[in-house]
Order: structure tokens, then sequence, then C-alpha cells
């Protein structure tokens, strides 16, 4: 995510903007990107926070969101010294949400925009800083896929990578796995921009480009539209002329095309501090003059907007409350409670003697502000929707004129009512000959009911039994009070269009939309892909296929629909793509009993850097049985 363009680092929230997140109160924005925006909070205690809120898109994809929660667990155990450590997050709610924190200082590209390149001492510091920091994030188990300079924050003592594996669940969504993998361009390395390949020397790569675009000022692979960058990448080599010849064998090094040959971060570390004239520590002065003045700007931090006053409440009635019952928060109260943060919990009993008991004397008042004193919440927040101790809790609504046990309504009263012998009159005698009278009249008519439902022998004989009709082939009987067996339903289909197929990636028709995804395991099975397109880069070969069913291309009088497809049994799990012409529609009848009809619209260009396919998918999900693999 990016932080902000102005040059006011706090933008004020608009009117889509949430007021309270997770229960923590937002105070400015700090930016937007791709996968969401990012709000300046706090915690209880008063220190600053920046809340990543994930876009809604993202939200309603089930795989985002079981790997943004692995993402978010894995996060938590990088503690490093040039990383923002998470606070606290919600992968579970409406909109997902993650909280490290705040880092007053400007993004790599923001300095770089307003003052240019960084001299060689930063640059050298800016670069073991984040060689240290992937190396913690590494160590957790974390690719970061989408190191770029807005995630490399200069703080007065140090870098800060922040948004570390947070691409990776977005890796594989609706939105992102249309045959582009997750990274910004003109810091992808080469092999995670022709194949999608990620490991940690992806990360190497991205961090020769960081060093490189501190000093140069610009990427080392140019700018302009991202297929054209991505294409230097893959097959030319970076400009790195204006680079100063100190940085130039490290630079090179972290850019080699094959990642065996790029450096491991101890050697990154080390070849800096030989670069370097003078022994690098980090210090206050690592950064210019004029850098460090925006870390000032963003010292200077709003504060949340006051939490609105609560609404007034009449004096409560005698009927109106009642102990031990729980309070009911107001609508829209936030749900989660901040980490950290103890919410007092009611009294349960209010008898003589007790605090806020009957005949206890009534507690002074605290001073507003004071712990303990009713509505006092850390700054930020809302307040804490509970009762002050001792004081009763109002109880559901009761119906107007019902008489509850120990409620009198007025004038009324009971004969005997308060006399000390006073004896509850005991319960009425059950009228039991009624009841069961009752019951065995219904139990009849139940009876009855059933005897008209089942049919008897003369109509299983004369009618045919379902399953035996089913099996013979034969029709039902012709009597006039036979009643035709109904046809199942077919499902409704769901179409797709433009769905970009990177090679040697597949998808499922059980997706919401079909999303392709790298097979992980084998580069040749495509794991349970219901379709998949196949490329040999070695000797160009390129087919599409199903490694969990059958295809069929059907024939150009032929138009794709359900019937088609089952009625079709030239059945076949390969296809050469050469066979296809664009408008070909090949039947796909997947064994988890989904059937689909993908229309072939072409392929990539020669002269693009990845090479995939474009098709339009149309499903009937479960139109079969399953089949047993």
């Amino acid at each position: 995510m990016s932080s902000a363009t102005s040059t006011d680092p706090f933008q004020p929230l608009k009117a889509d903007d949430p007021a309270v997140v997770g229960g923590y109160r937002l105070a400015a924005v700090l930016g937007a990107g791709g996968m969401g925006k990012v709000y300046l909070s706090y915690t209880p205690g008063g220190r600053p926070l920046a809340l990543k809120v994930i876009r809604a898109e993202f939200s309603e994809d089930p795989e985002f969101r079981r790997r943004f929660q692995q993402e978010v667990r894995s996060a938590q155990r990088v503690q490093g010294l040039y990383t923002a450590p998470v606070i606290d997050s919600d992968t579970e709610g409406a909109q997902p949400w993650l909280a490290t924190a705040y880092v007053p200082g400007p993004s790599l590209a923001h300095a770089v925009a307003r003052h240019g390149g960084l001299p060689l001492r930063s640059v050298l510091l800016l670069t073991v800083g984040v060689a240290e920091a992937l190396g913690v994030i590494h160590g957790a188990g974390i690719v970061h896929r989408d190191l770029k300079p807005a995630n490399v924050l200069l703080a007065a003592d140090g870098p800060r990578v922040i948004d570390f594996g947070i691409a990776r669940a977005a890796d594989t969504t609706a939105l992102t796995g249309t045959g582009v993998s997750v990274g910004t361009p003109a810091f992808m390395a080469p092999e995670q921009a022709a194949a999608g390949t990620v490991t940690p020397a992806t990360d190497v790569f991205a961090l020769g480009q960081i060093a490189a675009y501190a000093a140069i000022g610009a990427p080392a692979f140019g700018e302009g539209p991202s297929h054209a960058v991505l294409y230097r990448i893959v097959h030319e080599d970076p400009d790195l002329s204006r680079l100063p010849d100190e940085l130039r064998p490290l630079v090179s090094r972290c850019l080699s095309r094959d990642p065996a040959d790029r450096p491991a971060l101890a050697d990154i570390i080390a070849m800096c501090h030989e670069i370097s004239p003078e022994p690098l520590r980090q210090g206050e002065d690592w950064l210019p003059q004029a850098v460090a003045g925006s870390i000032t700007e963003r010292l200077r931090m709003p504060a949340p907007a006051p939490a609105p006053p609560p609404p007034p409440s009449a004096a409560p009635t005698p009927t109106e409350f009642a102990p031990a019952n729980a309070p009911t928060p107001p609508p829209g109260s936030p749900h989660h409670t901040p980490s950290g943060y103890a919410v007092a919990a009611a009294p349960t009993q209010t008898g003589p003697g007790t605090p806020g008991g009957p005949g206890a004397p009534a507690a002074p008042p605290l001073a507003p502000g004071v712990p303990g004193t009713p509505g006092t919440v850390p700054p930020g927040h809302w307040p804490q929707h509970t009762h002050p101790q001792g004081y009763p809790t109002p109880p559901p609504q009761r119906q107007s004129g019902f008489a509850q046990p120990g409620f009198q309504q007025p004038g009324f009263q009971q004969p005997g009512w308060g006399r000390p012998d006073f004896q509850p009159a005991g319960p009425r005698p059950k009228r039991t000959g009624l009841i069961v009278g009752a019951s065995v009249f219904a139990a009849l008519i139940v009876l009855g009911l059933i005897g008209k439902l089942v049919p008897d022998d003369s109509d299983r004989t004369g009618k045919g039994d379902r399953a035996t009709s089913s099996s013979d082939g034969g029709s039902s009987g012709s009597g006039s009070g036979d009643k035709a067996r109904q046809k199942p339903v077919d499902p409704r289909p769901v179409s797709y269009k433009g769905i970009d197929v990177t090679a040697n990636y597949a998808l499922k028709l059980a997706d919401h939309p079909p999303r392709p995804v790298e097979d992980e395991d084998s580069g040749v099975s495509y794991g349970k892909g219901d379709f998949y397109f196949y490329r040999d880069d070695l000797f160009g070969d390129e087919r599409v296929g199903s490694a969990n069913g059958k295809l069929v291309v059907l024939k150009n009088s032929q138009k794709g629909s359900l019937e088609v497809c089952r009625q079709e049994t030239r059945f076949t799990e390969k296809i050469e793509l050469e066979q296809l012409t664009s408008g070909s529609q090949i039947c796909v009848l997947s064994k988890t009993g989904h059937i689909g009809v993908v229309t072939y619209r072409g392929k990539s260009g020669p002269n693009d850097p990845s090479r995939y396919i474009t098709i339009d998918v149309t499903v009937w999900r479960n139109a079969e049985e399953a089949q047993e693999s």
C-alpha cells in the first residue's frame, strides 16, 4: 500500500471513510493502494497505529481470506528492528484489517520524488537495513513479493519494511489471478514477471532495484507502460550508467537474471561495509537534512475526532430495570475490543449491604476522566457500553398488562397478599381425561392421512416402482391417478468473460469466479485443475487440457450448451492449441459434477513478455453426479 501522494501526509477522512474500525477511532488517511486504504489511529495508551483496511472486493473472496489469515499469523512472528510490527488484526470481519506500528517517516518513493536521489552513505545504510529486515522476514517463512520504494519507510533511526507477505494473500484471488502476478512491474524479478515464480531470491532482485532507485532517483529498468517495463526486465539489462561506481558491482549482482547468481543477504551487508569509506552506523544523521524534515512533518499527528456523546436517557422507573439483565449495546457499536483494553463487567448481585444495593449509601460522583468514572474512555476509542457498577441494568421489555411473578399491576390486589401467614394458592388440578381424549382423536386423524398417502400393493404392481422403472427404461403406469415423475431442474449457467490463463496455470469450475492458479506441486499434473494451459518453453509446445475431467472440442456447427455437452462422447484430456481458432468452443466435464463451455479467444502476441491465452467460460455447477476420485 502506498503512502499519500499529497504534501500533507495526513489527509482528512471523507464521507465514505469509516469513523471506527475494530474499536479504533480513525484520525486521518495515510494512503491508499490496490489492496485497500491506510488510516492513522491510536492504541488505548495513545501510541499511533497504521491501520490497513482491505478492499471489499478482496474481502468477498474466500481464498483471499484464507491466505490473509495465514500471512497475518506469519507476520506476527516478525519482530525485526527494521520492520513495523503487527499490533492487532481482524481477519474474519466484514472487511479484514491489519494494524501495525505507525512509522513517522516518508516512503522512499515520496522522498525521491520530492528531493531526488540519496547520497552514497544514505544508500548503503538503506541497503543494509532493508537486507536485515528481509533476513527476519525470510526467517519467518515469508517472501515479501512486493518490495518497492512505497513499501520502504525512512524513519529517523533507519529504514522500515512494511506490507511483507500481504501480496501473497491476493496472488490467487479473482482480482489478481487472471494471468498477472502480484507485484509492482518496475520492481519485479524476471522469474516473477515471466512465470510467477517467487523465492527469497526474488526479494534480493527487488533489493538491488531499491538500491539503484535510491541512488539514481529512477527505476533501473526505466519507466513507461507495465508490459514494456516487464519486457525489459525479462529480456534486457538494466541501465546503471548513472549509478555511482562504488555501487555498481553490488547492484549488478543483485539484478542477475538467474536467481542462483544473486548474493545472499549476509553477503550484501558485508559488501556494503566494504564499500563504505567509514563504519556504517544507523543514527539520526543517516538521511539528508531535507528528507529528515519530512519526518518532523509526520510527528505532528492529528487527534481523532471526539466520540459522539451518548443519547440522553429518561429517569428509570421501578419496572424499567431489574438486576442481572445484561445491557444491550446500541446499533452500530464496535464489536471488537482493542488488544489490551479490559471491559468492566456489570455486578451480578445488588443485595442489602452491597455497594449499590438497597439501603447502601450513594457513592460520591467521580470527576470526569478519572478511572472508574462512567463514560471514561481512552483517547480515540468508543465508550464501552456497560452500566456503572452497582447500577441496575434493564431487563427485556415486558408486554403491557402482562403480570409477571413478583410484580403488581396498578389497582390489582390479590386476596391475602401481604399477610404473614399468606400462602400462594396451589396449582389447579389438571383435566387429564380431556387431554387424553383430545390426543387419541388427533392420533386417529394423523393415521387416516398417512393411509391416504401410502400406496397399496395394487399401486406398486400397477404403476411400477420408481427405481425399477428408471433402471428398466419402462414408462410409468397410465392410470388416471398416476402422477408423472418430475424431471430434475437443470442449474442456471454463470458466465465469465475475458479470463487470461497464464502458461502452466489451471482453474477450477467450482470457483466463483474461476481464477487461474499456478500448480505448486507439479508442472505436469496441475493438481485438480479442471482446465489448464500448458506451454513447453524449450520446444514451444502449447496445449490445453484437464487433470480432473474430460474435454470435447465442439464442431463449428455446434453451439456450446449443457445439453450438447451431455450428449457428446468424443472425449479427450489434451488438445493442441494449434487445433483451436478464435471462437472455438470446448466442453469441460469435471469429475466433481460441474460442466463448462470454454470459448477460446486467442493468445498473447510474440512480443508480449508473458505467455497466456484468453478464454470465456460458462459454468453449470453440480449439473451431474460427482465421480469418486
